[in-house]
């Protein structure tokens, strides 16, 4: 049966919700309710920016970010969705962030009017296997004292695959984020009244999803980046258990390597530990030569 809703981790379906000017107070409440705000009161508008954050050299890789915007007070949001397990997404992040962060540095410019970054990603995939919370909030601290003293970055990551709650468990927004994030294609149209609640904003996402209110061309833009989100995330996966498999391979080889040592070592003979090990003499004798 097709579904009512759309996808809101399609591509076309994020920009449309979170980075159009006719969404613009869509994005600032899901800023809102995402960020944990220090000593400034929450947003009340945002300027969208240009997603593609040109290098300043040839050799610097361009940069380019599903939302960028900026807060009344000059603050920059980054707004990420990431749908295949990448290596190095968190160092990309950082880069991104970073990258906003130096571009607001023009000639003649302080360094004292540099405003903070704040990065916010939705991962579909677990990036941080030892903690258990599907949210993070990442911030710079003082290794003895735990202060935050350097403010203008801060790193939030939505782990989307360790969210577990039902729709008669959402208890605040970031939960009904979440859920949306997730479930929003499979949710029914009964459904819809306990996931909304009071809150009007997350009607107004699942009615920007309502397959039969976007035109042909659009639901065309969209299967397109269906078909492409489907290959890629393929390809990364494939990477990914390739990148694993290796990595396996070769710590099971360095483990035989320092057992053939130990065993040399305790001057068990050559021919034993080739029967036992399967390593060729010359290889032995390599691993001698190196031991001695």
């Amino acid at each position: 049966m097709l579904s009512k809703f759309l996808d809101p981790k399609n591509d076309v379906c994020f920009r449309k919700i979170f980075g159009t000017e006719k969404n613009k107070d869509i994005l600032i409440h899901f800023l809102n309710d995402m960020v944990t705000f220090r000593e400034r009161h929450p947003i009340t508008d945002v300027t969208f920016l240009k997603t593609v954050q040109d290098p300043e050299t040839a050799a610097q890789k361009t940069s380019i970010v599903d939302v960028l915007c900026r807060d009344e007070h000059g603050h920059q949001y980054i707004v990420e969705l990431q749908v295949a397990k990448e290596k190095g997404f968190a160092k990309r992040a950082q880069y991104y962030a970073a990258k906003a962060y130096s571009s607001q540095m023009r000639v003649g410019g302080a360094y004292a009017d540099l405003k903070e970054i704040i990065f916010i990603a939705i991962a579909d995939f677990i990036m941080f296997p030892e903690k258990e919370a599907y949210k993070s909030d990442h911030i710079i601290l003082d290794r003895a004292t735990q202060s935050n003293d350097l403010k203008d970055f801060s790193f939030t990551f939505l782990e989307l695959p360790k969210f577990k709650k039902r729709i008669d468990d959402l208890s605040n927004m970031v939960e009904k984020w979440s859920y949306f994030f997730l479930h929003a294609e499979e949710t029914r149209e009964e459904d819809l009244s306990s996931i909304i609640g009071s809150d009007g904003i997350i009607e107004r996402v699942y009615q920007e999803l309502n397959r039969f209110s976007w035109n042909e061309e659009e639901l065309l833009t969209y299967d397109q980046a269906e078909k492409y989100a489907g290959s890629y995330k393929a390809s990364m996966d494939q990477r990914y258990d390739e990148g694993m498999e290796k990595g396996m391979e070769k710590g099971i080889k360095l483990e035989s390597e320092r057992i053939v040592m130990g065993l040399l070592y305790e001057g068990v003979p050559v021919s034993l530990i080739m029967e036992a090990t399967g390593f060729s003499m010359e290889k032995i004798e390599e691993l001698r030569r190196n031991r001695d």
